[in-house]
């Protein structure tokens, strides 16, 4: 077998034999006027007009015996139900092409060159559409092989490194990166047709509010002020947009924390916010269970799925799980009376790491080890105002109207009736600033404008967000592997 060294020397020759033949392997430009699916789809009335096409595409199979050659042609382009093709060539030695551009195309095209073809259609015995060529053109020389056509990438970081031919070679993945894209669509289009106002919010911020997590730190050379990434799809402009007479407002885009990865966590990522004043959690959680129910079927034409050993069937009802019972129920311990050192206790008696010493962290460690046990589809509620201190509290209770969906062991995204008691909320701020003070890089930054935001006041407002784990687990796969470029450390 040749080495790569070798492959890409007799491709740099062959480059050598379209230059000395006076041909540009690199034109700026193609005569095309058919994409490849749009050709299959009117393939017998353009073949009845006998009528001479031209297409464009990468070289991605290639045979060629005597005075015959044939090459599939692929360019991207979809048909109608969103599937990919390839279309085949055929170039006949004297037979509409010239034995010099015959002869040229045998000795110096390779699987993996664009080209483009010119001819007429027909169908071969085998029903094959097809195009005899009676012209070609090299459009981009290809120096380096394609992977192997059965196998691809095998290992993984090459995979992820070199992306490029992972989504060339593997039709799954490839169908996957279509399917996210359509899952956000799905998702624009219905917020849309229920009269949400699609907007853009700052992704660079003085603070991080809206989520809990660590943010990434950068510096605004300009005003020389340290500012960090967005952490949440707007949460806390989105609200001062339904104090400014915006009811409905949504937007998709992408956040970034400066966490750990995982098969459910990444660094940068796409999530969706919405904010729909004069509603409260349980209007949002009616609405959250028709949009997942919406992309289960326009996405993936079903609504039953499999996940991490859990099966389940967004269609049926929906259970309710209260927080601190559901935690009571599986560990035994009431997380309202038990102190950090029972926690503690408790977690090292179920082998579960954890980080942090305070009761918020522990806290939400207890319950991301009783979350795995939870099939779903479900919401979780009533969470403590520890663990929500964005959220209004139900009445006369330590608890929040906030919710959760939960499947397959999974949280998929995280909504409440918004906290808009400018007292409330600063006294819940000043709470957060002590856990940051403790040294807790995850709190949630007190922005103290937006408080004064709320003194102005802001009206019963539901809010909720979700992101791209939820089309994993409907796909079935980890997070990172529907990346379209995922995070890789530099070759050393």
């Amino acid at each position: 077998m040749a080495s790569l060294e070798e492959i890409r020397d007799a491709r740099l020759k062959k480059l050598k034999k379209l230059q000395e033949a006076g041909i540009d392997s690199y034109p700026a430009k193609t005569e095309r006027d058919f994409e490849i699916g749009k050709l299959t789809e009117e393939f017998d009335n353009l073949q009845k007009e006998n009528k001479s096409v031209t297409i464009a595409g990468r070289v991605v199979a290639l045979r060629s015996q005597g005075a015959i050659a044939f090459a599939d042609l692929f360019d991207g382009t979809l048909l109608n139900g969103g599937q990919t093709v390839k279309f085949q060539i055929l170039l006949k030695k004297g037979e509409k092409i010239s034995d010099e551009d015959f002869d040229l195309f045998v000795e110096a095209v390779d699987i993996g060159d664009f080209i483009e073809a010119r001819g007429t259609l027909f169908l071969t015995k085998k029903e094959q559409k097809t195009i005899q060529v009676s012209d070609w053109k090299m459009l981009a020389k290809s120096l380096r092989p394609l992977p192997e056509k059965w196998h691809g990438l095998q290992d993984t970081e090459e995979r992820y490194r070199k992306r490029y031919l992972d989504l060339l070679m593997n039709k799954e993945l490839r169908d996957l990166i279509i399917k996210k894209s359509k899952f956000w669509d799905v998702t624009r289009k219905f917020f849309k047709e229920k009269g949400f106002l699609e907007i853009e919010t700052p992704t660079l911020e003085l603070t991080t509010g809206g989520a809990e997590a660590r943010p990434f730190k950068t510096h605004h050379n300009d005003f020389d002020l340290d500012m960090y990434l967005r952490i949440s799809v707007g949460e806390l402009w989105q609200k001062r947009l339904s104090a400014a007479g915006f009811p409905k407002t949504f937007e998709i885009g992408r956040v970034y924390r400066n966490e750990g990865t995982s098969p459910e966590h990444l660094q940068e990522f796409t999530n969706m916010e919405f904010y729909w004043s004069y509603a409260d959690y349980k209007d949002g959680m009616a609405l959250v269970r028709e949009l997942y129910i919406n992309i289960a079927k326009e996405v993936f034409g079903k609504t039953e799925f499999e996940y991490n050993d859990h099966t389940f069937d967004l269609n049926s009802d929906w259970q309710e799980v209260d927080y601190v019972e559901e935690i009571k129920k599986q560990t035994g311990l009431d997380i309202e009376k038990a102190s950090e050192k029972e926690m503690k206790d408790k977690l090292n008696e179920l082998r579960v790491p954890y980080q942090g010493e305070n009761k918020e962290r522990l806290t939400d460690t207890l319950w991301k080890y009783c979350r795995k046990n939870i099939r779903g589809p479900a919401f979780l509620i009533n969470h403590p105002t520890l663990v929500a201190p964005l959220a209004k509290k139900h009445k006369n209770k330590d608890t929040t109207q906030m919710f959760q969906p939960i499947i397959a062991g999974s949280e998929v995204g995280r909504g409440y009736s918004e906290l808009n008691d400018p007292i409330d909320q600063k006294e819940r701020f000043g709470l957060q600033q002590k856990l940051i003070d403790s040294g807790d890089e995850e709190a949630m930054m007190p922005d103290f404008e937006f408080i004064e935001m709320l003194e102005h006041g802001m009206p019963p407002t539901c809010g909720f967000g979700f992101g791209e784990r939820l089309f994993a687990i409907l796909a079935g796969k980890p997070l990172r592997e529907l990346q379209t470029f995922p995070l890789m450390r530099p070759k050393e």
